[in-house]
């Protein structure tokens, strides 16, 4: 079953006992995501939400995952991803207009009873600042990384958030030290990230062999990175010895037909011959691969909860990485290393990003047994730092007491 199936089942279960013209009638919620992994994040929270209180009126901006689980979204995520600074200003107008319109439903009569702003933070901190004004109460699900850079944001996370919900546990100790009502209740993503099928059932799916190591390449869930780092990708997997063999995960917030697109424009050049493309399945994907290369963000910690040696790499515009450089302020990208405090899986940023270097790194994974075990057994280790059994109601839990 994919995420959205899985969502569907939990709604479902939410609205045991109330029905859609109940929750009609009753607390207002106002959710905004503005990326794949915040829709991912938004449902399980929304699902949670309505067990817990099946007359909850849940709307706002999202994408599939949190319309399966009975979010109303009257806009799609797919017209809010941006890759960094540069890449912004392409859609400035759009966001401006989202801007008012979100705030809009801030000062609308009646308000809503809460507003939950999803990670998001340069489009969702100003509708902080709008709530406050509008006398909304705050629940700020999955902490802006102000760990990672611009850390004057806790100052206006302090004076607009009511409560804070973190999805790594060192963010919890930082936020509260600047006075700041942050909660890690364990990350949810560690126990919805589990295969549906055995790892010989998604082989035999996609037409993967037993006796060859499988790639997959995980490009993203925005369209700019995946136009960006795919080609990339695809060439370095053209230069692995031994052909390997190749899958792409697709993203569901993707548009329909870009990564096969660009899977065929690679085939066009030789870059690459027969490569696998699997829409909405990652899970099962990532637990068929002997390896993985993933763009950065939350795929990296996907792919460490079910104990994928991976190769993580991202690049953007020159101008968003001058400005990235002189901010942030840790010494990995990858979530993994960052938790576990040491390189445990490789990095390639930048101009590293690049076919040879993918390529090399990946090839040394594949052909050494002992490296992927030891990594696999760091992996495991960040299991066991997020792993707690019930985040997402506990994460519920605490948004209906802000709401009171």
């Amino acid at each position: 079953m994919n995420r959205a199936g899985e969502i569907e089942d939990l709604r479902g279960a939410a609205l045991v006992g109330g029905d859609a013209v109940a929750r009609a009638h009753g607390r207002r919620v106002l959710m905004v995501a503005g990326e794949a992994s915040g829709d991912a994040q938004g449902a399980r929270l929304a699902a949670a939400l309505l067990r817990s209180d099946p007359a909850l009126h849940l709307y706002g901006v999202g994408g599939p995952l949190m319309r399966a689980a009975g979010v109303e979204t009257f806009v799609d995520i797919a017209e809010l991803g941006v890759m960094g600074f540069a890449e912004l200003g392409r859609g400035l107008g759009r966001a401006l207009w989202l801007l008012r319109r979100v705030r809009a439903e801030l000062r609308a009569q009646p308000r809503p009873d809460l507003f939950v702003p999803i990670d998001f933070p340069d489009f969702n901190l100003p509708l902080c600042r709008s709530a406050r004004r509008a006398g909304v109460r705050v629940f700020y699900y999955v902490s802006p990384q102000v760990w990672a850079w611009r850390r004057g944001r806790m100052r206006t996370i302090a004076r607009n958030v009511d409560r804070m919900v973190v999805l790594y546990p060192f963010e919890a100790d930082l936020l509260r030290s600047r006075g700041i009502d942050a909660n890690f209740v364990g990350n949810p993503l560690a126990e919805d990230v589990c295969p549906s099928r055995s790892p010989q059932q998604t082989r035999a799916r996609y037409r993967l062999g037993a006796d060859r190591p499988v790639v997959v390449l995980l490009p993203g869930s925005r369209r700019r990175e995946v136009e960006t780092l795919l080609p990339e990708m695809l060439e370095a997997v053209a230069l692995l010895p031994g052909a390997p063999q190749v899958a792409v995960a697709e993203a569901a917030s993707l548009p329909e037909g870009l990564v096969p697109g660009l899977v065929r424009g690679a085939q066009r050049t030789r870059a690459c011959s027969d490569v696998a493309v699997a829409r909405d399945d990652t899970y099962n994907l990532i637990a068929a691969a002997d390896v993985a290369l993933v763009t950065s963000g939350t795929a990296t910690v996907e792919c460490a909860l079910l104990g994928c040696p991976m190769v993580v790499v991202y690049r953007m515009s020159p101008l968003s990485y001058a400005l990235v450089r002189r901010l942030v302020k840790v010494p990995f990208i990858a979530m993994p290393n960052l938790l576990l405090g040491r390189r445990a899986v490789p990095e390639l940023v930048q101009h590293d990003a690049c076919a040879p270097r993918m390529a090399a790194e990946v090839a040394r994974l594949v052909a050494e047994p002992e490296d992927r075990r030891q990594t696999a057994q760091a992996l495991s280790e960040v299991a066991a730092l997020l792993l707690r059994p019930g985040a997402a109601a506990r994460a519920a839990e605490l948004a209906l007491e802000t709401m009171r």
